[in-house]
């Protein structure tokens, strides 16, 4: 083995949960030709793991049952460096993703599709933990995956496994009207601690040495969004989970549609010690950083205490808070209350103080 193909294979290491033998299958540029190979890879590999009715057809087209209401469509790809960091990894993050993107839309996930765009050389054991991933995450979120598709890229492309997905969900009455709807005295929550996601892989990534690693909040929204649902269905205006650009960038979104302005509270927050501490450190600011199991709610004046309550029933969702208020629009679009000092704008974030974290 040449050094540089050694350099290229110890980058593989990185935060795996798994061992890599120096001999390690990898994969080809013939494993994306379209030949035996390919057909060896999908059969065995991705389809074993992810195996349903509809995907061992290996049809073209899935071919779905009806479904009576009207249906929710969402994308995403997925880049994260590295692939695994504590709390998840690519996998995991393309289902959940995918999934939160649905529910928050007022959408039961029901179907997702799944290309992977590998780089020559990935280890084989590299591709099969992320495959178990994803099962387990589409396990967990009662979602199926009916169709796909693989390409190879030279060494060197794809900084190892990119992912792109598509999900379908089932709309289900009443959908949340989304953020022009919002009126003065509507409350804003966060349904936990946020800026856990970037933290984590600026951690990992940028080997800081951290002894516990801090863990990513990469998980499923659904069951924060169903029990809202049924507690106070009729009083939710929206919902967005809170990805790149973090708190911040939901928060200027829904001010520019609704033409409001969203006043929020900073003692409010729900900040974990390790976030804060490194946000202080690196000069970050925890709003602007990126969550992956986060999300921002606006529900009617006074029932604010509710949802905080139903939210807090769950584990995924036990430090909700409420952060501040919707009021008419005024010289700035989000305003914060500082913890010492008064209210001034909260900036909109113009890039991702870390990139790559999706």
């Amino acid at each position: 083995m040449h050094d540089n193909e050694k350099n290229a294979f110890s980058s593989w290491q990185m935060n795996c949960p798994v061992s890599i033998p120096t001999n390690a299958d990898c994969v080809t540029l013939a494993h994306g030709e379209g030949g035996r190979l390919s057909r060896k890879l999908i059969q065995e590999r991705i389809v074993q793991t992810l195996k349903n009715e509809t995907l061992l057809a290996l049809n073209d087209a899935a071919q779905l049952p009806q479904v009576n209401g009207p249906l929710a469509l969402t994308t995403d790809s997925f880049v994260v460096s590295p692939l695994f960091f504590p709390g998840g990894d690519i996998g995991s993050l393309a289902v959940y993703g995918t999934v939160n993107d649905l529910a928050v839309s007022g959408a039961r996930p029901l179907w997702l599709t799944l290309s992977l765009i590998m780089e020559e050389g990935l280890p084989l054991v590299i591709l099969d933990r992320v495959l178990e991933s994803i099962a387990e995450a589409a396990r967990q979120t009662g979602v199926q995956i009916v169709a796909g598709d693989t390409k190879v890229v030279p060494r060197g492309a794809a900084d190892g496994l990119f992912i792109n997905t598509a999900g379908v969900g089932e709309l289900i009455a009443p959908i949340p009207p989304g953020a022009p709807a919002l009126q003065e005295g509507d409350e804003l929550i966060v349904s936990g601690s946020i800026g856990r996601h970037g933290i984590a892989i600026l951690a990992v990534r940028e080997e800081l040495g951290l002894e516990p690693l801090p863990s990513s909040d990469c998980g499923s929204l659904l069951r924060p969004v169903e029990i809202l649902r049924e507690g106070i269905g009729n009083q939710i205006r929206c919902l967005r989970d809170a990805t790149r650009g973090g708190v911040a960038a939901v928060l200027h979104e829904w001010a520019e549609a609704s033409e409001m302005t969203l006043s929020i509270d900073e003692r409010s927050l729900p900040v974990s010690p390790d976030v804060r501490g490194i946000s202080e450190l690196l000069g970050l600011d925890p709003l602007h950083i990126a969550n992956e199991g986060t999300m921002v709610i606006a529900v009617k004046l006074g029932a604010g205490a509710e949802a905080v309550s139903l939210l807090q029933s769950l584990p995924e969702s036990a430090d909700a808070r409420v952060i501040g208020v919707v009021k008419p629009r005024g010289i700035a679009a989000v305003t914060i209350r500082r913890t010492l000092g008064a209210e001034q704008p909260l900036d909109d974030p113009l890039g991702s103080p870390l990139p790559r974290i999706c």
